[in-house]
């Protein structure tokens, strides 16, 4: 894998029983700075959010199907933790507040090649105690130049 790649997270939350349970669509397409250490792979990216002035420098490290791990700094701070089975809580810190976010991690799967790496999450999402939503994210991770990375680079340019 080269160091330059593009990271596409797409995912559906879906809402509780009183909102019909639809699935509301996620999605960003971005460059992104890929390495490996220690059998860990790791991705840097920055996200701007609509309305704020300022950026937010994410970190994504994965460690085969076992361990996920999302790392917020600057505008909005968290260490999001996912693992198979289990509950972790973290503090999230935005602009507009802070709240305290539970991940239950039903499942992660994680396929790794030469010149990509895809991981698919089942999760279901809790603020400050109360239950929000099931969510499923899928994260691929390819070179800029890959055959595969085209289409994503296309939405780029747009």
């Amino acid at each position: 894998m080269t160091k330059d790649v593009l990271i596409s997270i797409s995912g559906l939350h879906f809402g509780t029983e009183e909102e019909n349970g639809e699935g509301e669509p996620v999605e960003i397409i971005t460059p992104a700075v890929y390495y490996l250490k220690n059998d860990r792979h790791y991705v840097l990216y920055d996200e701007v959010v609509e309305g704020v002035p300022g950026t937010v420098k994410n970190t994504i490290k994965i460690n085969g199907d076992s361990l996920f791990e999302l790392c917020k700094s600057g505008l909005a701070n968290a260490r999001m933790v996912f693992e198979k089975g289990r509950m972790n809580m973290t503090s999230y810190q935005t602009p507009f507040g802070e709240m305290m976010v539970g991940i239950h991690t039903r499942d992660i799967t994680t396929e790794v090649a030469e010149d990509r790496i895809d991981v698919h999450i089942s999760y279901a999402l809790d603020i400050n105690s109360e239950p929000l939503s099931d969510c499923e994210i899928d994260v691929h991770i390819r070179p800029v130049h890959s055959a595969e990375a085209p289409e994503m680079s296309g939405i780029l340019k747009s």
